[in-house]
């Protein structure tokens, strides 16, 4: 029975560690699938301008690609990474996303009762 020597401090101070970078991965998976919707809903609707009608859900994409980059830029904050740019170069982070980072989308209004 082999018995684990290191102070429990340092062996708390390991599974911190190892929750942050899992976190900062399922952070970092969640904006490449945002982004992935977004750049696919624009490759499937290309024309020069965008309908009305589809305007509303290309909102909601891009915001929750803004949601997405919002939760690992606060993730990385957290864990001592205070520069944003790689991730912008990384993810290939589109500006309009960017400039909504951290907003949250405005309740739906109800429907008529």
């Amino acid at each position: 029975m082999s018995r684990d020597l290191r102070p429990p401090v340092d062996i708390l101070h390991y599974e911190i560690v190892q929750e942050q970078a899992s976190a900062l991965g399922r952070m970092g998976r969640a904006l490449e699938q945002a982004l992935t919707r977004l750049r696919e809903f624009d490759a499937a609707n290309a024309a020069p301008e965008l309908p009305a009608s589809m305007q509303p859900a290309r909102r909601k994409l891009v915001l929750e690609a803004g949601q997405a980059l919002w939760m690992l830029v606060v993730q990385r904050e957290a864990s001592g990474l205070r520069d944003s740019r790689h991730i912008m170069r990384t993810y290939n982070v589109p500006g309009e996303v960017q400039l909504c980072m951290g907003l949250v989308p405005a309740p739906s209004k109800p429907g008529p009762r």
